[in-house]
């Protein structure tokens, strides 16, 4: 069954009081990478056929409404992320089952709601994990980062590693899990023919209400603990790791903004995300007259928190040193209204094919960066997202 579930905030949902799981799927657009067009493009007369106002953004704002059509899912993987900044997409996904894009049009009435699942005919069952690289390749892989920053390719890169399990049984109940981890903004379900994707993200790549538009970009991270908090606060490293994305984003938000209306509304402030902590910021400008949503696609993704700077010499260097593609990960999913746009980076993302469990993690690189400890930080991502899926299962 086709479908998307949202337990996001109500400004995520769109609609108020009203559930997503109250509203009809009303048309969809599925798109992959081999199919070739603009995306931007592609997606934007899609939107714009259905009612959307998604050709003038600053006139996006509360009480504006577009008749039956409550507003729009949308998903974009991160091969599709770069190919709307112009670069190459990278490594092949491991799983291809899973379009780079799809965007789910919603009415408030229908015929009839949703039929439910369908009952498991097996126990779920979840396999052992098995990383596409090893440690100790992930380690060399941090190291070819810092040769490159030492070159003056970068200044700092992400790494992304990827995981996968097989399993039986039915994925739902597991994937459900994900979405209620503690701390996520775009918490989500979606799915299509063989696949599913499910996220549990706490950053937010571009919202757009009020003829304004902000980003808050998240980079470092420590353990949720007292100690933690004090460390990540007094870090010089991650600081100015997170600085250098903050500017990024200035940068990637002043390309369609009115001239002088960028700012930073909060700088280093740290936020909590299953049992850790996060730096994140806030970065805010006006939306300039003109702009549509395959403009701001274009600018803002991927996000700069999991490329690097400068962006696309940072995407050359990661689809160098990476084992295998991003896949349904590092890329965005939220909610595009009459009222407003709110997109979330997907990190901290789970996709599933018939097969596979795949997940993917990974962290900023700066010269200063210590190889074991970004295997470290990586294991330390995925381990929520791994319980989650593992939560009720029998002994595989």
């Amino acid at each position: 069954m086709n479908s998307i579930q949202l337990y996001s905030p109500s400004r995520v949902a769109g609609q108020g009081d009203q559930r997503a799981d109250q509203l009809w799927e009303r048309s969809r657009l599925e798109w992959r990478i081999a199919e070739g067009d603009d995306p931007a493009v592609l997606l934007e007369d899609f939107l714009a056929a259905e009612g959307l106002p998604v050709r003038e953004l600053a006139a996006l704002g509360p009480g504006r409404r577009c008749g039956e059509v409550a507003g729009a899912t949308l998903f974009l993987s991160a091969a599709a992320c770069a190919r709307l900044a112009g670069a190459p997409p990278g490594l092949p996904t491991p799983a291809p089952a899973v379009p780079d894009l799809v965007a789910v049009v919603w009415s408030r009435t229908g015929s009839a709601p949703a039929p439910p699942d369908a009952p498991a005919r097996e126990p779920w069952r979840l396999g052992p994990w098995r990383p596409s690289w090893t440690p100790q390749a992930h380690a060399e892989a941090v190291d070819r980062v810092r040769a490159a920053i030492a070159r003056g390719d970068v200044y700092q890169a992400n790494v992304v590693g990827h995981t996968s399990a097989t399993y039986l049984g039915d994925p739902t109940p597991a994937l459900r899990r994900v979405v209620a981890l503690p701390g996520a903004r775009y918490a989500g379900l979606l799915r299509g023919a063989g696949w599913a994707v499910a996220c549990a993200s706490p950053e937010t790549l571009i919202a757009v209400a009020d003829g304004r538009m902000l980003t808050r970009p998240i980079k470092g991270t420590r353990p949720a603990t007292a100690a933690g908090r004090v460390e990540l606060l007094r870090s010089g490293k991650e600081r100015a790791e997170h600085v250098m994305i903050v500017d990024l984003a200035r940068n990637d938000l002043a390309r369609l903004a009115r001239t002088g209306s960028v700012r930073v509304d909060h700088l280093y402030a740290v936020r909590r995300w299953c049992d850790l902590w996060q730096a994140e910021s806030e970065v805010s400008a006006a939306v300039a007259d003109g702009v549509g949503l395959a403009d701001l696609l274009r600018a803002v993704c991927p996000g700069g928190s999991v490329t690097g700077a400068p962006k696309l010499a940072a995407l050359e260097v990661v689809a160098a040193v990476e084992s295998v593609g991003r896949g349904a990960s590092m890329g965005a999913l939220g909610w595009i209204g009459p009222d407003g746009i709110d997109l979330g980076l997907t990190i901290r993302t789970v996709a599933v094919d018939a097969r596979r469990v795949h997940l993917w993690a990974g962290g900023g690189i700066t010269w200063g960066s210590d190889p074991r400890a970004e295997v470290a930080e990586a294991v330390v991502k995925a381990a929520p997202l791994r319980a989650a899926l593992a939560g009720g299962t029998a002994s595989a």
